[in-house]
């Protein structure tokens, strides 16, 4: 058996695995994404949701929509964060390593004693669950959450596949990314044969509040170019949204834009909470936006990557441009060995 066998046979053990875990499992079904979610953890906690919904499963879906994607969730759909899991429960971890709970949100991971089931595609992952398929070639959770729910037998509706497009459409740029695949145009030809509404998805995400144009004017004031414009960086801060009556939702979209400068490599979206930064990355052309989020602290997926660090702004910033200047280093050194070879 070749190892792409090896891999592909490995990754249909795990959803079967992990669909007869669900289907098994009698009691609530807690679905669970991160903090800040993104069209891909929306996309999965729906989809799957809906699945099990249609199974008859009693399933709790705590989560906090932001604004640019609160047109996909039914009216009373999801729940508001929970204080503690229901009597019997099975926590089901989406688009997020279940072994950091920190960065879980809608109920208190940490504390919970019962199952965990954990779909996943980061590399990062430490593979921590009592069921679960992490796999980094997958572009999008939704991507698995598909399969997942093929192995369930569920009957397929526009309901379900909707939300699961939206995932992958989101986390591959609108099918830009290099992390898109034969297999990724495959998904996606599957979800529009059920009805998956792809052309009302772009359009709906195509469409900003007064405030984000507000904001951006003055996000683009602290726009620099750095190491011969490779590097493109940006900073928000919450004066800045006081000044636009903004929220720190209309930054979300900013990065990747940044990232469609010409010449840019990295883009580095810098959102200032004072005592405590966020940055969101995005990268190109042999640079890894997940080595630079790793060495400030957090993670994420070679061309789009993101760090907590709780230092000021000044602070945190040397380290940042050194884990910068380490990344183009490594990413130069590696093109000049391609290059000889």
């Amino acid at each position: 058996m070749t190892a792409s066998n090896a891999s592909s046979a490995t990754y249909t053990a795990d959803v079967q695995t992990v669909a007869a875990t669900l289907l098994a499992h009698t009691g609530p079904l807690v679905l669970l994404a991160h903090e800040n979610p993104d069209g891909d953890a929306l996309g999965s906690v729906l989809g799957l949701a809906r699945a099990l919904r249609a199974l008859g499963r009693e399933v709790h879906a705590p989560m906090a929509v932001p604004r640019y994607l609160r047109f996909m969730p039914a009216p009373g759909e999801l729940d508001d964060a929970l204080a503690a899991f229901p009597v019997g429960s099975m926590a089901v971890v989406l688009d997020v390593d279940n072994n950091d709970p920190s960065r879980v949100a809608g109920a208190p991971l940490a504390d919970f004693a019962g199952d965990v089931v954990n779909i996943d595609h980061h590399g990062t992952n430490r593979r921590r669950f009592t069921a679960g398929i992490v796999d980094p070639s997958r572009p999008a959770t939704a991507m698995i959450v598909a399969d997942v729910i093929d192995e369930m037998g569920v009957t397929w509706s526009e309901a379900i596949a909707t939300p699961l497009m939206l995932g992958l459409n989101t986390d591959t740029g609108s099918f830009r990314f290099s992390s898109v695949t034969p297999e990724t145009f495959e998904c996606a030809g599957r979800l529009l044969a059920h009805g998956a509404r792809l052309a009302w998805l772009n359009d709906e995400l195509g469409q900003h509040p007064q405030t984000y144009y507000a904001l951006l004017r003055e996000v683009l004031s602290t726009l620099e170019f750095l190491h011969g414009g490779r590097v493109v960086l940006a900073r928000v801060d919450s004066a800045m949204l006081e000044r636009t009556a903004a929220t720190w939702e209309d930054v979300e979209s900013y990065v990747s834009m940044l990232r469609a400068a010409e010449g840019a490599r990295l883009a580095v979206m810098v959102k200032d909470f004072g005592p405590q930064v966020k940055l969101s990355m995005r990268s190109r052309s042999g640079v890894s936006a997940q080595n630079v989020a790793v060495a400030m602290g957090g993670g994420g997926h070679v061309p789009a990557a993101g760090a907590t660090v709780s230092e000021p702004y000044e602070v945190m910033r040397p380290r940042l441009d050194e884990a910068i200047r380490a990344e183009l280093e490594r990413a130069d050194a590696g093109a000049e060995t391609s290059a000889s070879a």
